[in-house]
C-alpha cells in the first residue's frame, strides 16, 4: 500500500493520479463545484473503461434559484456555463473542438453517470474524488475540481491542497460520508437530464439568427439594463398612468426610457429621431417624469415653435394633456439676449434664471455654434452660464432632426451643454478626451467630404471613422429614422407611412403677358446694384478707417486672425442679393415689395446726407461717442454698426446710391405691371387645387398645405384665392406667425370669442381635425380648413396628417428644409394611403439656377469654427463650394423624382447610422420571447450562414469571431466601444477583411448574414461536418482564430504607437499582450458561398 501523499496540482496532479488508479472495473464517486467537458476530455481513454460514475455539484446546479438575487439582465456567471470551460480552460476552448467533445461527454455521461446537485450552496462542504478499485480505494480531497485547472492540466493561480490517501480501510469514512449524502434527498436533487440538456445546448446545430442574438446580447449586456423600463423609471411616480405616456406609440416609450436612461447616467441627452417621428411628445413624457419627481423643467424653443410648447401648460379645451397639469416655463431662443420685459408672463428681469434642474432645448441644432461677439453676451453664453453653469445642477434634453449638419463641432457644441464643458465628463465610458475624439472626427469628415462624389456614402464615411466618435453618438444621442421604426416596430399596432406618390414638378414663368423681364436679365440688374445702403463702412475715409476697424473688427482665435466689420457688410449684401432673387422666384408681388423697401432705405439715406453735410464737428471722434446716446442719434446712421456722417465720403457714397435708385426704380414699374390676373404662377396654383379637390388621392380629402418661405408671398395667396373658394364652400387659412393669421371659415357668432382665429394652434386645430383631436376641443364645430397658406414657422413640429398633398410655391435654397415641410403631413400613423408633394421650380434648368444664385452671393467670408475647435477668418474655398453646389444640385434633382428622408440625402451624414441603437433594440424584442435561451447558451458556440447574393461581392467565405478579452492591458478601450468585446472578420485564406476597429460594420453584415434565417441551413452544415469530421478537425478555424486574435494585438500596438503622436496623450503600454490567452471565443459564424 502506498503512502498518502499531497497533491498541490504543481509537483503532483490530481490528473497524473487519475490515469493511474482508474482501471477497468473502478467506480467513481466525485463532490465538485464544477464538472468541465475538457477535464472528461483528458481523461477519456480512462473513464472509457470505468464502470459508473456518481457525481454531486457543491455548487446549486440545474436547481431552482431565487429569482430576486438574480439582476434581470445581468449575465451571471453560473456553473451551468461553465460546463463549457472556465477561465482557465480558454486556450482549449479555442481550439474550438467544443461541440465534437461536448458530444462524446454526453453520450458517456447518459451511459455511465448519475448526477446531482445540492439544493443550496455550502461554503463548507468538502470537494472529494473516491475511486473504489477491485484490488485497493483510493480517496482525494481537499480542494479539487472536476475541471482543467482543479486537476492540474492546465496552468492556474489555484493555491490548490489535496490530501490523497490509499487502502479501503483508511478511505471507507469519506465513502460512507459520500453515501449519506447522495440519499440525503433534502440536500441534494438529481440533475442528470438538466445536465445532458445542456450538453446538448453545446453540440447542437445552431440556427444563425441564434447566434447573431447570443453575440448582441454578449456584446450589449452591460447596457441591457438601460433596455428594460422597470430599472429606469421609478414605477412608484405615478409616470405610467399619466395621459403623455400613454399617448405615445412604442418606438416614441422606447424613446423616453432611453432618454431618461441618458439623462440620469450622462446628465443629458440629444433626441434625434427623423423629421414627423413626434419628438414633441417623446420630449412632454420626459419632462413630466421629471415634473413628477418635484424637478423644476425650462423649455428653451424657437420663437415660431413656442405656441408648441405654451399650449400644454394652459387650462384650455385645445390642451389633450390638461389632466396632467404641466408646470414649465417657455422661453424663446431670442430671450437670451434680453434682460428685462416680458416673455409671455414671465418677467425677465427678475427671473432666476440659475434655478432649473431640467432644461429642453427644442431645434438645439440653433445653438451648434459658439462664435464669440464683441462687446455682449451671446445666447450661447447665456445659456450655458447662467442656466446650465449657475446653482442648481441642470440635466440637460436637446431636441433636433439635423444636430449634425455640416461640421463634427456642430455636435460638441451641444454635447458642451450635457458635460458644461468638461472635456473628460465621459471617461467613465472610456471617451477620456471629447476634444480628441471630435478633431478627429473633423479630420476624417473632411477628406470624407474630398472624395468623388459617388464615394461620398454613408458607408464610406463609416469605414473610415474611429469608432469612438460613434460610441460618443451612441452615449448621448437617440436617433431613430423612419426605416428603422418600419424594421423594428409593429406596424399594426402604430399605423404605417403614407405611400409617397411621385413629386409633381411645375416650372411657372412669371408674367402671361410675356413682358416682365426673364430671370437672367433681372440677375444681371441685381448683381450690378451695389447695395451702397447696407454697406456704409467701405465709404469711410482713409484718415478715419482705424478708428473703426479698433470700434468694430474682432480678433478671434488662438492665430490671432481677424474678423473684420467691412467683411461681414459685404457678406450681408451678398445674402441681400440673394433674397432679391429668392423673393422674385417666390412671387411677383413680394418681389415687387422688397424693391420698394429697398427704395425706401435709399430714400431716407439721401435724405439724411442732405440734411447733415453741413454739421462738422473736428472734435468729434467715433472712439469716444457713446454710440447708443441720443444726442447723437441724428449725426449717425446704421443700426447695429454706427458710421458718424462727417467720416464718410458722402459724395461717393451718394453717387452710387443715386446709382441703385435709378436701377430698382426700373425694375420696380416693371413687377408692378404683372396684377394678379397676368401672374401665371398664381393661375397654376388656383388651377392644381381646383384640379386636387375635383380628383382627390384619398377618398374624399380635399386638404391642401402651400409654404412659402416669405410672409408677403403667402398674404398674396391667401389675398386671391381664400375669398374665390370660399365662395365654393372651401375654406382656407393663412399662417405666418403669431398674431397674423386669419381664416373664411365661418365661425358660429357664439364661439367666436373662444375659438380665435388669429391664434396658430386653433387654426391648424381646424386644418387638421384628426390628428389634433379637434372633436374634444371644439365638438360644436362640424365644418373646417381645407386650404392652409403658411410660411415656414409651422415647417418644423407640427402634425398636419389629415392633410395629403403639399405644395412648395418656393424652394428653398437648402433640401432639408423642404423635407422638413413634408414630414407635416409624411407622419407615421397617417389616414391616408397616399401623400403628394408638389414643387414649383423657378427654372427647367437647375444648373442655370443654381450658378446664379452662386455669381449673385459673390465673395462671401464667413467666421468659421475649424476642426481644432479654434475659431479662424476663412474665405470660401471655390472648389469646396462648387462641391456643395453639385451636392445641393444632386439633391434637389433627387427632390423632383422622390421624396427622400432626411437620413437618406447623400452627401450629409445622419446619427441614425452611427449609433448601435438599431442592435440594442433588435435584441430587446428578441429577449421579450428567448431571454432564457439567450442566458443559457454557453460560450464557444458557432453556426453556419450562407452568404446572400446581395453582398457575395464584398463578404467572401470566412469566419465572423466574437471574443471577449479577459486579461492583459486594455489601451484599445477608447478606439473599440464595445470593449472587452472584440469582433473580426477573417476569410478562409486568412486575411483579415475587417479588424475590431470596424466593429460596426462588421455588425451590419453580420445583421445580412443571419436576419430572418431562424433554421439550421442543414446543407452547410454537412459540408462543414464532412469538413472538420464533425467538429474533431478544427486546425483550420482554430489557425483563423490565433490570427484574428494577432491581428487585435497587432492593431492594438498600432493604436499604442500611432497615439504617441497625437494630441491627448499616449496608450501605449510597456507590456503588451501574452496572446491566445488573453481572449475567450465567445461565437464564431462560418460564412459559406
Amino acid at each position: 500500500m502506498k503512502p498518502p501523499k499531497v497533491l498541490d496540482n504543481k509537483k503532483y496532479r490530481v490528473v497524473d493520479e487519475l490515469k493511474e488508479e482508474l482501471n477497468k472495473g473502478s467506480k467513481l464517486s466525485v463532490i465538485s463545484a464544477y464538472f468541465t467537458i475538457y477535464a472528461y476530455a483528458e481523461l477519456k481513454k480512462e473513464l472509457s473503461k470505468i464502470d459508473k460514475m456518481r457525481f454531486i455539484f457543491t455548487e446549486p446546479t440545474f436547481v431552482h434559484k431565487d429569482q430576486e438575487l438574480i439582476r434581470e439582465y445581468y449575465i451571471e456567471r453560473n456553473p451551468e456555463k461553465k460546463m463549457s470551460g472556465n477561465e482557465f480552460e480558454i486556450k482549449l476552448r479555442n481550439e474550438m473542438k467544443q461541440a465534437a467533445i461536448a458530444k462524446e461527454c454526453a453520450q458517456w455521461l447518459e451511459k455511465k453517470a448519475e448526477i446531482k446537485s445540492l439544493r443550496q450552496a455550502n461554503p463548507a462542504q468538502p470537494r472529494l474524488v473516491y475511486i473504489e478499485n477491485p484490488e485497493d480505494n483510493v480517496s482525494i480531497n481537499g480542494t479539487v475540481d472536476f475541471t482543467s485547472d482543479g486537476l492540474g492540466i492546465t496552468p492556474s493561480n489555484r493555491l490548490d491542497s489535496n490530501m490523497c490517501l490509499y487502502g479501503k480501510d483508511y478511505t471507507i469514512s469519506f465513502l460512507q460520508a459520500f453515501n449519506e449524502l447522495w440519499e440525503d434527498h433534502t440536500a441534494v436533487q438529481d440533475v442528470k437530464d438538466k445536465v445532458l440538456e445542456q450538453m446538448k445546448v453545446l453540440y447542437k446545430e445552431n440556427t444563425p439568427e441564434f447566434i447573431y442574438f447570443v453575440t448582441l446580447y454578449n456584446i450589449f449586456n452591460n447596457y441591457l439594463d438601460e433596455l428594460t423600463e422597470d430599472n429606469i423609471v421609478k414605477s412608484r411616480t405615478g409616470f405610467k398612468e399619466t395621459l403623455v405616456w400613454n399617448k405615445l406609440y412604442k418606438f416614441q416609450k422606447d424613446g423616453v426610457m432611453g432618454a431618461i436612461d441618458k439623462i440620469e447616467k450622462y446628465n443629458g441627452c440629444i433626441i434625434a429621431d427623423s423629421v414627423g417621428l413626434g419628438k414633441t411628445f417623446t420630449a412632454l413624457a420626459v419632462m413630466k417624469y421629471y415634473e413628477l419627481r418635484n424637478d423644476r423643467v425650462l423649455v428653451i424653443a424657437p420663437k415660431k415653435l413656442r405656441e408648441n410648447w405654451t399650449i400644454y401648460t394652459m387650462n384650455d379645451k385645445r390642451n389633450i394633456f390638461s389632466g396632467d397639469r404641466f408646470n414649465y416655463d417657455v422661453l424663446n431662443h431670442t430671450d437670451l439676449n434680453r434682460t428685462s420685459g416680458y416673455s409671455g408672463e414671465i418677467n425677465l428681469a427678475t427671473l432666476n434664471w440659475s434655478n432649473y434642474d431640467l432644461v429642453v432645448i427644442d431645434e438645439s441644432h440653433n445653438f451648434r455654434n459658439n462664435l464669440p461677439v464683441k462687446g455682449r453676451v451671446t445666447r450661447y453664453e447665456r445659456l450655458m452660464n447662467d442656466i446650465i453653469k449657475s446653482g442648481v445642477k441642470t440635466k440637460v434634453l436637446m431636441l433636433s432632426a439635423t444636430p449634425v449638419n455640416n461640421r463634427m463641432n456642430d455636435i460638441k457644441n451641444q454635447i458642451a451643454f450635457i458635460t458644461e464643458g468638461r472635456n473628460d465628463a465621459f471617461a467613465s465610458v472610456g471617451l477620456d478626451n471629447l476634444e480628441l475624439i471630435l478633431r478627429k472626427a473633423q479630420t476624417v469628415f473632411n477628406k470624407w467630404s474630398e472624395l468623388p462624389d459617388q464615394q461620398t456614402t454613408t458607408e464610406a464615411f463609416v469605414n473610415m471613422m474611429e469608432l469612438d466618435y460613434f460610441k460618443l453618438l451612441d452615449t448621448v444621442t437617440i436617433a431613430r429614422s423612419r426605416k428603422h421604426i418600419e424594421k423594428y416596430y409593429n406596424l399594426d399596432e402604430i399605423g404605417k407611412f403614407p405611400t409617397r406618390m411621385t413629386p409633381e414638378n411645375r416650372y411657372a414663368v412669371i408674367d402671361t403677358e410675356g413682358e416682365f423681364p426673364p430671370i437672367e436679365e433681372i440677375n444681371k440688374l441685381i448683381k450690378k446694384l451695389t447695395l451702397a445702403v447696407y454697406s456704409p463702412l467701405t465709404y469711410v475715409l482713409p484718415e478715419k478707417r482705424v478708428a473703426y476697424e479698433r470700434k468694430y473688427d474682432m480678433t478671434v482665435g488662438t492665430n490671432n486672425s481677424v474678423f473684420r466689420q467691412t467683411d461681414r457688410e459685404q457678406s450681408l449684401v451678398g445674402l441681400i442679393r440673394v433674397g432679391i432673387l429668392k423673393r422674385m422666384e417666390s412671387s411677383i408681388n413680394s418681389f415687387a415689395l422688397t424693391v420698394e423697401n429697398i427704395l425706401y432705405k435709399i430714400d431716407k439715406t439721401l435724405e439724411a446726407i442732405e440734411q447733415h453735410q453741413l454739421d462738422y464737428d473736428a472734435e468729434m471722434d467715433i472712439s469716444d461717442i457713446d454710440i447708443d446716446d441720443p444726442e447723437y442719434e441724428n449725426l449717425m446712421f446704421g443700426n447695429n454698426v454706427k458710421v458718424l456722417l462727417q467720416d464718410m465720403d458722402l459724395i461717393k457714397w451718394k453717387q452710387d446710391l443715386l446709382a441703385d435708385k435709378d436701377k430698382l426704380e426700373t425694375i420696380f414699374l416693371e413687377a408692378r405691371n404683372v396684377t394678379p390676373d397676368r401672374d401665371a404662377k398664381l393661375i397654376e396654383l388656383r388651377t392644381l387645387i381646383e384640379k386636387k379637390i375635383k380628383n382627390p388621392i384619398n377618398q374624399d380629402n380635399r386638404k391642401v398645405v402651400i409654404f412659402t418661405a416669405f410672409a408677403d408671398t403667402a398674404k398674396y395667396l391667401y389675398k386671391h384665392l381664400s375669398e374665390e373658394f370660399a365662395n365654393k364652400g372651401i375654406y382656407s387659412a393663412i399662417v405666418t406667425g403669431s398674431g397674423d393669421n386669419h381664416s373664411t371659415l365661418p365661425i358660429p357668432k357664439e364661439l367666436r370669442r373662444s375659438v380665435k382665429m388669429t391664434d396658430i394652434n386653433t387654426v391648424l386645430t381646424l386644418f387638421s381635425p384628426i390628428s389634433k383631436e379637434c372633436s374634444k376641443v371644439y365638438p360644436e364645430i362640424n365644418e373646417y380648413i381645407d386650404i392652409l397658406i403658411a410660411t415656414d414657422c409651422i415647417s418644423e413640429g407640427q402634425n398636419l396628417q389629415d392633410c395629403d398633398y403639399l405644395v412648395n410655391y418656393d424652394i428653398h435654397w437648402n433640401p432639408v428644409r423642404i423635407i422638413q415641410r413634408f414630414g407635416r403631413i409624411d407622419r407615421i400613423g397617417s389616414q391616408n394611403n397616399y401623400i403628394k408633394l408638389v414643387n414649383f421650380w423657378p427654372t427647367k434648368d437647375l444648373d442655370e439656377y443654381i450658378n446664379l444664385q452662386q455669381r449673385v452671393k459673390g465673395r462671401m467670408v464667413l467666421l468659421d469654427v475649424s476642426a481644432t475647435g479654434e475659431e479662424n477668418v476663412i474665405e470660401n474655398n471655390p472648389s469646396k463650394e462648387m462641391k456643395d453646389l453639385e451636392y445641393r444640385k444632386k439633391q434637389l434633382q433627387k427632390l423632383q423624382n422622390e421624396v427622400v428622408d432626411l437620413e437618406d440625402i447623400s452627401g450629409a451624414i445622419s446619427i441614425t447610422d452611427l449609433t448601435f441603437n438599431d442592435f440594442k433594440i433588435e435584441l430587446m424584442e428578441y429577449m421579450k420571447t428567448k431571454r432564457k435561451a439567450l442566458d443559457e447558451a454557453p460560450n464557444g458556440m458557432y453556426a453556419v450562414s450562407k452568404i446572400d447574393e446581395s453582398i457575395s461581392d464584398i463578404v467572401k467565405p470566412g469566419v465572423i469571431f466574437t471574443l471577449r478579452q479577459v486579461k492583459g492591458k486594455d489601451q484599445s478601450k477608447e478606439q473599440n466601444p464595445l470593449f472587452p468585446y472584440y469582433i473580426v472578420y477573417i476569410t478562409d485564406d486568412g486575411e483579415v477583411q475587417l479588424s475590431f476597429l470596424h466593429a460596426k460594420k462588421i455588425l451590419d453584415y453580420y445583421k445580412k448574414l443571419c436576419s430572418g434565417k431562424g433554421e439550421v441551413l442543414k446543407e452547410l452544415v454537412e459540408e462543414f461536418n464532412k469538413e472538420t469530421n464533425d467538429g474533431r478537425r478544427m486546425e483550420h478555424y482554430s489557425d483563423l482564430l490565433e490570427v484574428s486574435i494577432e491581428n487585435i494585438i497587432g492593431k492594438k500596438q498600432d493604436i499604442g504607437i500611432s497615439s504617441l503622436f497625437s494630441k491627448g496623450g499616449t496608450t501605449m503600454q510597456k507590456s503588451l499582450f501574452d496572446g491566445i490567452e488573453d481572449f475567450e471565443l465567445i461565437t464564431f459564424l462560418v460564412l459559406k458561398s
